[in-house]
């Protein structure tokens, strides 16, 4: 009788699992539109146009009538843009020295104030709040903002620590010796709160009962930090990384709004829009130079990922 009842429930049990997953036509449809659009949307705005890319950059189409009329030139585009195409390599240098000073001064300036905000010291929200100001705004605000404190004769610099009414001022902006550099220090002002808000989320969430571990153990503070706290971050570093990558190697609208990328400023993203966009209208160039920096994005992200998986896995 017992075995009856058991059996009974268990019958009935599996039917309810099995009325329970039974979706009607309108669930249906909205799992659909949830999924669909989404991916259309993905689809159609980012892998479309990189493999459009790719294709078109094999070619030598200028955009003038239909996709039928490039003609496939394989690899001339890539070779005469290593070779013979003058703004390319001194582009590639600058993103590089980019890419290094988000990664080596800005990112760690940024860990930095998160570590001294985390400890809870006087009007921390009010410092909090005061670098993270820039993040909520655009690269073509900021670059307005420091094309006025750069200003030459009216800069803020130029005014505190030159002599702008007897001409000995610096041209930040202008010398391309200088501008780099210049506008790397409007970047990491940004950047840095960025990285700062991440990494004080990071150590919010830490488990206090490390630190308390690594200071029964007698670790100091910076021996604790190094050999507990920065490796229990793994997941932030990892957001840190990919996003300081993506921020230094598709940078334009700064260097855009200040001389269109030129004399000193040039960048891979100019040098796209440029050639897609600009008076050459070369289609197939552009595409190329896209597809490189598409692989020098990509490449890095892809083996510092795998890596950390790698050694978590492990």
């Amino acid at each position: 009788m017992a075995t009856d009842i058991a059996a009974g429930r268990a019958q009935g049990g599996a039917r309810r699992k099995a009325r329970a997953v039974r979706l009607s036509t309108r669930d249906r449809v909205t799992i659909g539109l949830m999924v669909g659009v989404p991916v259309l949307v993905v689809g159609g705005l980012i892998w479309f146009p990189t493999v459009a890319s790719i294709l078109l950059s094999f070619t030598n189409w200028d955009g003038i009538g239909g996709v039928g009329t490039a003609h496939w030139v394989g690899t001339q585009n890539y070779r005469e843009i290593a070779t013979i195409y003058p703004p390319f390599w001194p582009a590639v240098e600058h993103n590089a020295i980019w890419l290094g000073f988000l990664a080596f001064v800005a990112t760690p300036f940024g860990l930095l104030l998160a570590y001294l905000l985390d400890k809870e010291i006087r009007g921390t929200r009010i410092y909090q709040s005061i670098f993270y100001l820039p993040v909520v705004l655009s690269y073509a605000i900021i670059g307005f903002i420091w094309q006025l404190i750069y200003s030459p004769t009216e800069g803020l610099i130029n005014n505190l620590f030159g002599d702008p009414s007897h001409g000995h001022v610096v041209d930040w902006l202008g010398n391309p010796k200088l501008n780099l550099w210049a506008v790397l220090v409007a970047v990491g002002w940004r950047h840095v709160g960025y990285v700062m808000v991440l990494y004080l989320a990071g150590l919010k969430a830490l488990d206090p009962s490390l630190r308390e571990a690594a200071a029964i153990d007698g670790a100091g503070e910076w021996h604790a930090f190094r050999t507990v706290v920065f490796p229990a971050l793994r997941p932030i570093n990892i957001v840190i990384v990919v996003v300081t990558v993506i921020e230094a190697l598709r940078a334009f609208d700064i260097v855009y709004i200040i001389n269109r990328g030129r004399n000193g400023l040039e960048l891979l993203s100019v040098l796209v829009t440029d050639n897609i966009i600009g008076e050459a209208s070369r289609i197939g160039y552009g595409s190329a130079i896209a597809v490189i920096l598409i692989a020098i994005s990509i490449i890095p992200i892809v083996l510092f990922v795998w890596n950390s998986f790698d050694e978590r896995s492990a």
